[in-house]
């Protein structure tokens, strides 16, 4: 208690809890994005139960990570190592490391570029669903492989994100209060997300985009190259602002055309 209240009576932990919970906001996003994308595939009935589901796991796999932060904090260490760089002249060639945490973001960067480009295959594909070779990969009806899918992303943006928390402060409830409002944000955010993607399939593109962009960030820092996050997102929002003025422009032309219609 005394350590609560020390926390408490201290600003700046306070200005460590604000930001991490702005960082776990963000961060967020990307799950979100991909549960609501996932979702979409799904029986309408299904669809709300499902989102809140996933987001239910990924607070739980957060929590459960926090609970063991000397058990994360050792994913980092190197498990095997590669050669890589050849020795040129003076300078030695060096070893590729590979920790468990790199080896899961490696993993689930591939997994998300396998979905995102399997998604925009069956967006791009003029054929309908019944001539595809496998059509039970075109519309996900089991809520069951809806949610394995959901529970192997969330694992690893759950280790990114607590791993992220981690670097950014020493005090434990700070990372449990900022996980739980992040994911607050996340189920509130949930429902409204996913209807304007689906209600808007251009946006279903970009945000495909984001995922397959996520899952390169994803498998290069895996491999040590350590893209900054603000690239990403500020890249994200930008796509985001452009598709919001597209959005606008053709809300106003079919406006326009409807008024037209209705003076003849």
């Amino acid at each position: 208690m005394t350590d609560i209240a020390a926390l408490l009576a201290d600003p700046a932990a306070w200005l460590a809890l604000v930001t991490l919970v702005v960082m776990e906001v963000v961060l967020g996003i990307d799950n979100l994005i991909f549960i609501s994308i996932l979702s979409n595939k799904l029986p309408e009935h299904q669809r709300s139960k499902v989102r809140r589901l996933g987001i239910s796991l990924a607070l739980i796999m957060r929590l459960v990570l926090l609970s063991s932060i000397s058990w994360l904090v050792g994913l980092k260490e190197p498990v095997f190592s590669l050669p890589w760089g050849p020795a040129v002249g003076d300078h030695a060639g060096y070893d590729l490391q590979f920790s468990w945490r790199d080896l899961i973001l490696i993993a689930g960067g591939l997994f998300l570029l396998w979905k995102a480009t399997k998604e925009i295959h069956h967006s791009v594909d003029p054929r309908p669903s019944h001539e595809l070779l496998d059509k039970k990969d075109v519309m996900i009806t089991n809520a069951g492989a809806a949610i394995f899918q959901i529970i192997l992303l969330d694992l690893v943006f759950s280790v990114d994100s607590i791993l992220t928390a981690v670097g950014m402060t020493d005090h434990l409830p700070i990372m449990v209060v900022a996980v739980i409002a992040a994911v607050t944000v996340m189920l509130v955010a949930a429902d409204p997300l996913a209807n304007f993607i689906n209600k808007n399939p251009s946006v279903v593109m970009l945000a495909l985009g984001f995922l397959l962009m996520i899952g390169m960030v994803l498998i290069a820092d895996g491999f040590g190259v350590h893209v900054p996050k603000g690239y990403i997102y500020t890249a994200m929002a930008f796509s985001a602002g452009v598709e919001g003025l597209n959005l606008l422009v053709r809300r106003k032309s079919a406006k326009r055309e409807a008024d037209g219609h209705t003076r003849h």
